[in-house]
């Protein structure tokens, strides 16, 4: 075979290839190359633009927590709207609270004593109770309904957060005396 013979060859599995790709023979993506423009009077050329971002997540709308001059004998507890934002496809996110106390469980501390809380989640607003949080461990998968990350598009909060001491731990807390602790909230995009 002559190398002549050989090229049209090659030029004829070419145009085959081609034409079997054309037709679906052959599963193909999207070149992602530049179109160079040729020497003219005027020249076109093309590139293509690709752009992607990582999952991530945010919460806002956080407010601190007082349970002030609280009644012993009365529960106390404290419910607010927060924004949590998901920009996964699905919106999902997990949420871990952690405490300021000894391995990292939900206690106020005045410096001498400490005396427990709990905190219940919701993953929509307006919500007085939820599921309870074990310090640490990530909840249940959940869905956001937030638009942007600050909840400044409707809805204006898209989950509850509470916190709750009851009447047996608020009675051992000495009169006239501050407890305090950090509660951390970790949101995970899913």
């Amino acid at each position: 075979m002559t190398k002549r013979s050989l090229h049209n060859w090659s030029d004829g599995a070419r145009l085959l290839l081609a034409a079997v790709a054309a037709a679906g023979g052959f599963a193909c993506s999207p070149a992602l190359a530049a179109s160079q423009g040729s020497l003219g009077a005027t020249s076109t050329g093309s590139i293509t633009i690709t752009a992607s971002v990582p999952n991530r997540a945010r919460i806002t709308g956080l407010t601190d927590v007082s349970f002030l001059n609280q009644d012993p004998a009365t529960p106390a507890s404290s419910a607010e709207n927060v924004c949590v934002w998901s920009n996964t496809a699905t919106k999902g996110y997990t949420i871990t609270a952690t405490g300021s106390g000894s391995g990292n469980i939900f206690t106020l501390s005045n410096g001498s004593g400490t005396v427990p809380y709990s905190v219940e989640w919701a993953g929509s607003s307006g919500q007085t109770s939820g599921t309870a949080l074990a310090a640490g461990t990530a909840s249940a998968s959940l869905t956001s309904t937030a638009v942007d990350p600050t909840c400044s598009s409707a809805p204006a909060a898209s989950a509850s957060l509470i916190v709750k001491m009851v009447p047996a731990d608020l009675g051992t807390m000495s009169a006239g005396s501050n407890y305090t602790g950090t509660l951390t909230l970790l949101v995970t995009p899913q």
